[in-house]
């Protein structure tokens, strides 16, 4: 007697690793993406400061590869006050200068002014209930259910939704596909491949069951 899995279509995009388990390409090689893939990309994110840190490391990335962001998160976090929005949010004109010399992070000025203007925003947002309540009222009914990685979209109604809505709160650099990787980071949406050793694991959806929610 077969099991689901075996009568279903065969599966194709992930890769089995030396370890036995499958990962998309981007987390097969790079131990420092696999490890970060395996621990980190797609689960839930709910406290105020580690979602401030994600939407601002998500705005730094614009425009670079993840890679990038990732190996300079140390120096990141050293140089913003291990993203404390409270702390962030009180930068001047002199931090801005400071940080502007910072070889540790990327040297964007509008992306450094747009990290303070929304530490102010999160700050803010506490009047409305708060950063994390706010982000994850927009999480979707369904989640997309993707065999290879090109099946995977970049934006979606609920990344636009949010992105307007926290344009509406003051938030800067907060686009419909930057909030769709934020979305995808933090678990709110599981763009895992089907054959991913990773999808499901979040505990916010459930393993191949047509993209139903479980929470």
């Amino acid at each position: 007697m077969t099991s689901p899995a075996d009568a279903a279509p065969p599966l194709s995009g992930a890769i089995v690793g030396p370890d036995g388990l499958a990962r998309p390409a981007w987390a097969s090689v790079d131990p420092m993406l696999r490890d970060y893939y395996d621990t980190e990309w797609g689960v839930p994110v709910r406290t105020e400061h580690a979602l401030f840190e994600r939407i601002s490391l998500e705005a730094f990335q614009s425009g670079l590869s993840w890679a990038i962001i990732l190996r300079k998160r140390p120096g990141f976090r050293q140089a913003f006050a291990d993203f404390d929005p409270d702390r962030v949010a009180a930068f001047d004109e002199d931090d801005v200068a400071r940080l502007l010399q910072d070889e540790q992070i990327v040297r964007n000025r509008l992306k450094v002014r747009a990290t303070i203007t929304n530490a102010r925003a999160t700050v803010a947002l506490r009047q409305q209930g708060g950063l994390v309540d706010f982000v994850w009222g927009f999480q979707p009914a369904t989640t997309p259910e993707p065999r290879t990685q090109a099946d995977v979209p970049t934006s979606s109604d609920a990344s636009v939704l949010l992105a307007k809505a926290l344009k509406k709160f003051g938030f800067v650099f907060v686009g419909p596909t930057t909030m769709f990787a934020l979305m995808e980071a933090i678990g709110m949406i599981d763009t895992h491949l089907l054959d991913s050793h990773r999808r499901g694991t979040s505990g916010v959806w459930g393993q191949n069951l047509g993209g139903q929610r479980l929470v």
